[in-house]
Order: C-alpha cells, then structure tokens, then sequence
C-alpha cells in the first residue's frame, strides 16, 4: 500500500509538471492589424466574387412564382458562361480607424466594401441616420448561414449594426407603400434586393461573434422594405443625418462634448439629449419663438444668440 501511494505521488506530480509546461508552451497570438487583415479580406472577397455568379437571369426575366431571392452559385461545369459577380457588383472606398476596435497603433486604412443591386427598389434610399426595416441572411464566405430574418427588423443604421451593412444598406431603395394583409400584417412591393460584402474591417474585425470567427469577412442578403426619413434617434429635434457635424457620413465621430462626459461614457451628438453639457436640452436650445423652424430644404434652423458662428446647442456659453 506504502509503494502504491509513493508511485501515485509522483505520478500526479508528473501530470502536474506535463500541464504546467503545456501552459508555458500556449503560443499567444497577437492583435493583427487592421492595414494587414484588409489586404487579405480583400483578396478573399475579390476571389469569392471572380468565382461565383447569382441567379440574375431569373431577376431579369422574373416567372409569376419568383420570390426575387439571391442564390450564389460557383461558376464552374454548367454554368462556366455564367457572368461573374465580379463583374455586377459595385464598390464604394470607407476609412475605417484601428480605435475603433480598441487599438492604440494609430491605424487609418481605406477598405472596399462591394455591393450587388440585384434588384433597385422603387421609392428613396435612407441615410446612416435612418431606421431601416429590412429582411435579411448573414453568411460567411462558405455558405455558412450565421443569422437571418424572413420578417422586417428594424435597424436605427448609425447604432446596433457594423459598419459595413449600414453603408450598403444606404445604397438601396425602398419599395412601394406597405399594403395591408387584413391579418395584421403588411406586404411591400418592388422593394430593393441585393447583397453587401463586407471585410471584417467594417464588420467584427477582431471580435468573434458565434459562429463568426475573428477576422472573416461576410455576406448580407437584404430586402430594403421601407425606412423612416429623417430619424431623430436621441428625440433632440434635430434629425440625426443633420447631427454629421464633419459630414463624412459617420454619425459616431460627431461629440461635441466628449470632454465633458464621466469616464467611459460616450454619447455622439446623435445619441445626446444635450450636445453641449451645459445642462440645457437641445431641444430647448433649438427653438426660435418656441417652435423648431426649418428651411425649404428641410434642415432645422439653429438659433446663435451670442452670434459667434456656434450653435446655441453646441455652445456652452451661449446666451439664455
């Protein structure tokens, strides 16, 4: 029994040390950078789209059953003469910044995010400062389905969705007026479809997000139902694409009073009842004769009493 325990003893002590050296062993991988990981999206996403081809001889000559949904397809046996995706989609240049993500390098890299019109819609496109009702399926670049949505889901484009799917959604019309069911639903009619390709750049980057994996590029197949013009997200009275202070198409970066706000809060002007933190509500700031006034384009007019350029609501020492 006495030799039983001594070679038990050194036994555990030997599966110790082998766990503790496993540990020792664990290559860390470091944080890859975002000018590097946009190169290699890139190339994959150009290789997807050299490779594949969608169903738009369907879309063009839609039959009576048509459900107008995108099917990929690899361009190989009998559909080689099929026209590559390639050669359909369009692309649009977006600076995405490696703080963003958390990164402290210093990183300003231009990324390409494609996007295929298969079908245009009838009525207007959103903006970024819009909600957007949209059906839609999220997959990676091997047909894994990640998520996906049959029904309308509202998205508010500046908030709540990456980067990449709030631009491509921008580049979409709605369709017609929404038509009663009688059930208590509604159907829409000659809505815009299509597809975004998105680099993991203006999508998850870094972050893996069930089953998408860090670093991967993917697809959105949306249905661009209808969106509601001129959001005012934060209820300011000011219509959140006219809070693009920079106009550079990127709501987030707009926060007049960052300085201002307790640590680890950040409130975009968008996302701010009071722009300035001078304890007054934007709302109140914006009013001439205690109404919110707006010019023959629509935009708000905003009051300067002290008539120093700034905006009563962006200037902390403006006059009452």
């Amino acid at each position: 029994m006495k030799m039983n325990r001594i070679v038990g003893f050194f036994l555990l002590l030997l599966i110790t040390w082998s766990c503790k050296k496993d540990d020792d062993d664990v290559d860390v991988v470091p944080p890859r950078l975002l000018s590097e990981v946009a190169v290699e999206d890139d190339a994959e996403i150009r290789e997807y789209l050299s490779t594949h081809f969608y169903n738009y001889e369907e879309f063009e000559n839609p039959s009576a059953d048509f459900d107008f949904k995108i099917v990929f397809d690899t361009i190989a046996g009998d559909n080689a003469n099929k026209t590559a995706l390639i050669n359909q989609v369009q692309s649009q240049k977006i600076t995405e910044f490696s703080s963003t993500f958390g990164r402290t390098d210093g990183e300003e890299v231009e990324h390409t995010l494609y996007y295929l019109v298969a079908r245009e819609g009838v009525g207007e496109s959103p903006t970024i400062g819009d909600n957007a009702a949209v059906s839609y399926e999220g997959s990676l670049f091997n047909g894994a389905l990640f998520d996906a949505s049959r029904v309308p889901v509202n998205f508010y484009l500046s908030g709540g969705v990456v980067k990449g799917f709030a631009n491509g959604v921008e580049k979409f019309n709605v369709g017609g007026a929404p038509m009663e069911n009688g059930d208590g639903t509604v159907s829409y009619e000659d809505y815009g479809v299509g597809a975004i390709f998105i680099p993991s750049g203006l999508g998850y980057f870094s972050s893996s997000q069930g089953s998408i994996p860090a670093y991967t590029p993917i697809i959105f197949k949306i249905d661009l139902l209808s969106f509601e013009m001129d959001t005012d997200f934060d209820g300011d009275g000011i219509p959140s694409i006219q809070e693009d202070l920079d106009g550079d198409g990127n709501l987030n970066n707009d926060n007049t009073d960052s300085e201002l706000e307790p640590f680890n809060v950040f409130r975009p002007n968008h996302n701010d009842t009071d722009d300035d933190e001078d304890g007054i509500l934007t709302i109140d700031e914006i009013k001439i004769d205690g109404e919110i006034q707006k010019d023959d384009n629509g935009m708000v007019i905003f009051p300067d009493c002290d008539r120093d350029g700034i905006p009563d609501h962006l200037d902390r020492d403006a006059c009452e």
